[in-house]
């Protein structure tokens, strides 16, 4: 990979990925050629449905053929970065497949970003043309594209969706219509995707994948859930995020199934469209199965059609997914552990569910090591870094730097993520490596304090930080949701039951009424750092 774009993208196959393109792992067609296929073999069946109407996969090739000639018709060419600040709505799949046939570079930005991210991104990634809703809850997306467009002079055009106007997605379309065919000859291997990571440290990483990366966990996880061609999913998780992108937008082009898109999560809604479509699965953040599972008991509905939830992204108590396993006719809720830089790294364990409530999952596609601090592999049992490599691992950041420091000489992505591998290939991670208390020079893991205060019945979720210490340079501090009061020298007996050292047992608790979390569900875990040490220093002023 030694040239790069005019953006300082890579170019060519990367070092890591030689191998797997050697061996032909990778989908040698783009989504957007499988769009076309299926709208020529399957072109009435439905392929997208949202709340507010549906598309076949006629439709879908319909709209994006248009769009994509009318991105072209304003300037656009093979290259340039598209982004869209969309909800879950039917016209971000038809823009992603607009993209795919003209060689476009997509970057999907997350809805509850605002200007400061909003300029970092756009700007970072070089976005010629945004989409944003005409309106969408509280927040006038028009103006803050407007605002931040001022400081952004790559950023020639600004579409919204659902409104009305010459700049609308609308109005683009019938414009497209009219003008010849912008279907350009698209490189799988090249780069299509530029997403940023939400990240719980620093600024965001522009993470960089290509047709054939992100094709191959699409095609291996729909294959190992058992996924079939005609099948309905569900997909409240949104599409501008990893999970969403892949299982929502691009999964249908891949696997010929059908999403079903949901602007915003309720679990009732879910039940009722579950049933509706008979909705096989979902890929989702781990409240939502909590949730679900509890709305279907009430209900008095096992949800029949439901075979698979896969959930991660945060610690999951083995608790909940024995409970809702027990709330569903057949339905298997498992764990499973990736992140943008390297999708998926488990695919879970639906078929065994002591597995699937112990560990992360079966790895799949990937190879995994355990190391130390020095890079140096572990025995196998051992605790140490999860660093991964496979075909669906992202081809680097945008910023080249961040590449060197993030892959090894051996072309393993540096997860950060602590975690053990068994023997018959069960991953379990038990924290970040970031995470680690020093505690008077012991280290202490986070997660493991966090599993055993899980699973006490009235802590609905927390997590375990560093805090400064007067003598031993850092204590051990819990943040705990409770679902009634409770009595913190309770807490903490309850962690000493469990048989962990004194050390870990934590020597504050701070009740909040929910935790912040990134977009992806993962606890920003610096901002509690920050919060309790400006408190001791209050304390101690």
């Amino acid at each position: 990979m030694g040239e790069t774009s005019s953006r300082g993208w890579p170019t060519g196959i990367a070092p890591h990925h030689r191998a797997f393109h050697e061996a032909g792992l990778w989908p040698q067609r783009t989504v957007a050629d499988h769009a076309e296929a299926l709208a020529q073999e399957r072109g009435g069946d439905l392929c997208l449905i949202d709340g507010v109407g549906t598309l076949t996969f006629a439709e879908v090739w319909r709209d994006a053929s248009a769009l994509a000639a009318g991105l072209r018709g304003r300037g656009l060419k093979p290259g340039d970065v598209v982004a869209f600040q969309l909800p879950n709505w039917r016209e971000a799949a038809v823009l992603n497949i607009a993209a795919a046939l003209s060689g476009l570079v997509v970057n999907p930005i997350v809805p509850i970003y605002r200007d400061a991210e909003l300029r970092a991104m756009l700007g970072d990634c070089g976005a010629r043309a945004l989409f944003v809703p005409a309106a969408f809850r509280t927040v006038d997306y028009p103006a803050m594209a407007r605002r931040v467009a001022a400081d952004l002079p790559a950023l020639d055009h600004i579409f919204t969706v659902r409104g009305a106007g010459v700049d609308d997605y609308a109005a683009l379309l019938a414009q497209g219509a009219a003008l010849p065919a912008a279907r350009s000859t698209v490189d799988p291997t090249a780069v299509k995707l530029v997403l940023y990571t939400s990240g719980t440290t620093g600024r965001a990483k522009g993470v960089l994948h290509s047709h054939a990366t992100l094709g191959r966990v699409i095609v291996q996880s729909a294959a190992y859930w058992g996924v079939n061609s005609g099948d309905a999913v569900l997909m409240p998780s949104p599409v501008t995020h990893v999970s969403g992108y892949a299982n929502g937008l691009e999964m249908p082009f891949f696997s010929g199934t059908c999403s079903v898109l949901m602007e915003s999560w309720d679990a009732g809604e879910a039940i009722a469209l579950i049933n509706r479509h008979g909705v096989v699965g979902t890929v989702a953040a781990t409240p939502f199965l909590v949730e679900l599972a509890e709305a279907a008991r009430a209900a008095g509905d096992r949800l029949p059609s439901l075979r698979f939830f896969a959930c991660g992204g945060a610690a999951v108590a083995p608790e909940v997914i024995v409970t809702a396993r027990g709330a569903f006719a057949q339905c298997a809720p498992f764990r499973v552990f990736g992140s943008s830089e390297v999708p998926l790294v488990s695919f879970g364990w639906p078929d065994d569910a002591a597995l699937a409530a112990t560990t992360d999952g079966r790895i799949v596609d990937y190879a995994v090591r355990i190391v130390d601090g020095d890079g140096r592999d572990l025995p196998p049992g051992s605790e140490g870094e999860i660093v991964a490599r496979g075909p669906a691992m992202m081809i680097g950041y945008a910023d080249p730097a961040q590449t060197a420091e993030a892959i090894d000489a051996q072309g393993y992505f540096r997860t950060g993520d602590l975690g053990v591998v068994s023997a018959d290939g069960a991953i379990t991670v038990t924290g970040r490596k970031k995470d680690l208390i020093i505690r008077g020079g012991e280290n202490i893991s986070a997660g493991e304090i966090e599993a055993v205060l899980l699973t006490h019945p009235l802590v609905a979720d927390c997590a375990v930080v560093a805090m400064p210490h007067p003598r031993l340079g850092e204590g051990v501090c819990a943040y705990v949701v409770l679902r009634d009061a409770v009595d913190p020298a309770a807490l903490g007996a309850h962690v000493a039951a469990a048989g962990l050292a004194k050390q870990k047992i934590p020597e504050r608790f701070v009740t909040a009424e929910a935790l912040p979390r990134t977009p992806s569900g993962k606890i920003r875990k610096e901002v509690l750092r920050s919060e309790i040490a400006e408190r001791i220093r209050r304390e101690a002023a």
